[in-house]
Order: structure tokens, then C-alpha cells, then sequence
């Protein structure tokens, strides 16, 4: 494997790695919240990661590499810490605003990738190309969140 497959593939992987944590935090949120549309909208999300992570891991094996088949532990410690969290106030609430900041982790580790003058321009050409995905499902929980606090 050449330096710069591995390069490629440890840049992806990473991604792989973030993208998982939110969708598996998506579709436990589904299952934990009652509101049917935060419902869907979950499991919409959880849906868009799916795809995300799928793609990414063609990439790595196109490259000839291994897909990262797990999630990373911060993504697993937000998870614990959104449960309880939830169980400490508004449920719903709770689980948006984690969301919300899951987002806005996955779109620094997007950005970044895509910035890094290190990263491979296959990996950077596919990270370039799913960026405005991760951005609009950034803005759509942003947005959920902002409505949802001017509501309370």
C-alpha cells in the first residue's frame, strides 16, 4: 500500500468513524423520542449518515483499503451523555441539541479534510462532493434547535 492510499484511506476512515456515531445516534434518538415528525426527521438523518458512510467505505476499499466498521468513543460518550440528559429534562430538546452538536462535528471533520493540503485529491474530490450534504443536514438540526428554543 503506498503512502498516499494510506493516507487516503486514514482520511476517510476518520470520516467513516464520525459519520456512524451519528447515524447509530440518530436512530437511537428515533426510537427514544415521541414526537412522530422528530421521529422521522431522525430517521430521515439517520438514513442521509447511512448513505454517507456507505459511500466513503466504497472509497476506502476502491483505494485498497479496509472500511472503518465502528464508531469512535466520543461519539459513543456523547451518545451516554445525551441519554442522560434526556433523562434530566425535555427528551426531545435534549436529543436535538446533541444532534445539533454531533453535526457540527462531522462538518468540522468534512471541512477540515477538505482543506488539508495532506489529503490525497481522490479523497479530497470526495469529501468536496458529499460536503454540501453534511452542511444541509447541519443546518436542518441547527435550525430544529433555534426553532425549538424560541418555542420553549
Amino acid at each position: 500500500m503506498t503512502n498516499t492510499t494510506k493516507k487516503t484511506t486514514h482520511s476517510l476512515n476518520d470520516l467513516i468513524g464520525v459519520t456512524r456515531d451519528g447515524r447509530e445516534f440518530y436512530e437511537e434518538a428515533a426510537q427514544k423520542v415521541q414526537d412522530p415528525d422528530l421521529k422521522a426527521l431522525f430517521t430521515r438523518l439517520a438514513g442521509v449518515k447511512a448513505a454517507i458512510v456507505n459511500e466513503l467505505g466504497g472509497a476506502v476499499q476502491a483505494a485498497g483499503g479496509t472500511p472503518e466498521d465502528s464508531g469512535t468513543m466520543a461519539g459513543g460518550m456523547r451518545q451516554m451523555y445525551a441519554k442522560l440528559r434526556a433523562g434530566l429534562g425535555d427528551k426531545e430538546y435534549s436529543y436535538v441539541a446533541e444532534l445539533e452538536e454531533s453535526e457540527d462535528r462531522l462538518l468540522e471533520a468534512f471541512r477540515e479534510t477538505a482543506a488539508d493540503n495532506d489529503t490525497p485529491a481522490a479523497a479530497r474530490d470526495i469529501v468536496t462532493r458529499l460536503l454540501p450534504e453534511v452542511q444541509a443536514c447541519h443546518d436542518v438540526m441547527r435550525d430544529r434547535k433555534l426553532a425549538m428554543k424560541r418555542a420553549a
